[in-house]
């Protein structure tokens, strides 16, 4: 391979011919070969947006020139387009807990495409990283990240699948099936009642990401290296807000502190709790998918779910649940990732978290795997179900439980022993009731309806 000689403050090094990138970006590929993955594009996206939100900011301050400014802008501008973006930002997740090789890996390739447009020598640390430290912009784009995609893509997704639940519910509202308590035998209630608790579900962790919102769109910028602002002009936090709030069409507005966002990641340990609730609520909603559609004949049968693929390399005609399967290991990863991001968010040591690329990383996957999965089983599973109508009716004429409607009628005990003869001879409920009670068969009939006693009241 080609190569070229850069230098950095600790000296000189080679680097790959065909890298925008420089030295400090070098030395952090030398250095972290540790998993192959680099940072989510989505953070690399804010992270440039801060930049070019910087560049304008400084403009606006006369830190800057403006040949200066416009030629960091147009760069950025071009790496948000650029399709192949990744392979300019090599740099490990698990690099120096800062996040100063991403920062400096960002400031490198922007400062080589903007001095070819400039015609001259456009500096990583003393342009395109004016008025910055990495300590304040990796928190900014740990935070700008994750309110963009939360905004754009997460919360989107949980809308259609909470509708998607909820008109579906409405077409099986004349449905009525055993209800489950313990995995055991319950009394009755209707499809409808079932999928609007799921969609009530994620109405809640709905509301959560919004309120949450509040603090992530709250940025750590303009505090530099620990919190005091050094090195930055007074007003560029605000500035650099409202220009990147114009790039990313979301509002974003500086810290109330910023030695809080810098040595702490609160607001992303909070974030990643409402994330795993959700995650919570998609394992519920998977299991109970799969539960329903088990069988078809030696489980429930309650439901089939769209079959969209073979099931078994040796079992010629079986078909799996694999959108629940696959949501609910997204959850599982979900769950497991808000763990590691609390230990992470346990890593501010005074004035600085370091543990910032863990954090970034986990955060997005958790929101890239729940926005995917969530699209899914709206259009996979929960759109195209049907409901085995048979199989209901069968299990609800059998169900001892309805028995607890004559409660108020012939007393408890009485009920229990009814509910007990019925199971042991394996009869329906009426036929036993209408033998041990002097209720006529068309009382007990309309007391035993199964669809009267999703209603509730006496």
């Amino acid at each position: 391979m080609n190569s070229r000689i850069e230098a950095d403050s600790m000296g000189k090094l080679e680097v790959p011919e065909y890298a925008l990138y420089g030295a400090q970006t070098q030395r952090a590929i030398n250095n972290f070969p540790v998993s192959g993955q680099s940072l989510p594009e989505p953070f690399i996206h804010a992270l440039i947006s801060l930049k070019q939100a910087a560049a304008r900011a400084n403009l606006r301050l006369d830190c800057l020139s403006e040949p200066m400014a416009n030629a960091i802008d147009q760069a950025c501008a071009e790496l948000l387009k650029d399709p192949e973006l990744m392979k300019h930002f090599p740099v490990d997740v698990f690099q120096t807990g800062s996040g100063t090789s991403s920062n400096m890996n960002a400031n490198e390739v922007i400062a080589t495409l903007a001095s070819l447009r400039l015609g001259e020598s456009v500096g990583a640390n003393d342009h395109v990283n004016f008025g910055q430290s990495s300590n304040d912009i990796i928190p900014s784009a740990i935070h700008a990240s994750a309110a963009i995609e939360v905004s754009k893509h997460l919360l989107p997704a949980l809308e259609h699948l909470k509708n998607t639940i909820r008109e579906k519910g409405q077409t099986l509202k004349g449905h009525t099936k055993t209800g489950r308590t313990h995995l055991m035998d319950a009394m009755p209630v209707r499809f409808d009642q079932v999928f609007n608790g799921w969609a009530a579900q994620l109405q809640d962790n709905i509301d959560n990401l919004n309120a949450v919102l509040a603090k992530v769109t709250k940025l750590a910028q303009g505090g530099t290296a620990v919190g005091t602002g050094i090195n930055a002009h007074p007003d560029f936090s605000k500035l650099i807000c409202e220009e990147l709030s114009t790039i990313s069409k979301v509002t974003f507005s500086p810290a109330d502190d910023y030695f809080a966002l810098i040595g702490s990641q609160d607001t992303a340990v909070a974030l990643s709790g409402i994330l795993k609730s959700t995650a919570v609520s998609y394992m519920k909603i998977a299991n109970d998918l799969r539960w329903m559609n088990s069988g078809p004949l030696a489980g429930l049968g309650e439901i089939t779910l769209e079959a969209l693929q073979p099931g078994s390399s040796i079992m010629p005609g079986k078909v799996n649940p694999v959108i629940p399967e696959a949501t609910a290991m997204a959850a599982a990863q979900v769950i497991g990732n808000d763990a590691a991001i609390t230990i992470g968010g346990q890593s501010g040591n005074f004035e600085l978290n370091v543990m910032l690329p863990m954090i970034a990383h986990n955060l997005l996957n958790s929101i890239h795997l729940l926005t995917s999965t969530g699209t899914l089983m709206a259009d996979k599973a929960i759109a195209t179900l049907s409901v085995n109508e048979d199989k209901l009716n069968e299990a609800l004429a059998k169900n001892p439980i309805l028995v607890t409607a004559l409660n108020p009628i012939i007393g408890y005990l009485n009920a229990a022993e009814i509910a007990k003869k019925a199971y042991k001879e394996k009869r329906p409920v009426i036929d036993v009731a209408v033998e041990e009670t002097d209720l006529t068969r068309e009382e007990l009939e309309a007391h035993l309806d199964p669809a009267h006693l999703t209603k509730g009241g006496l």
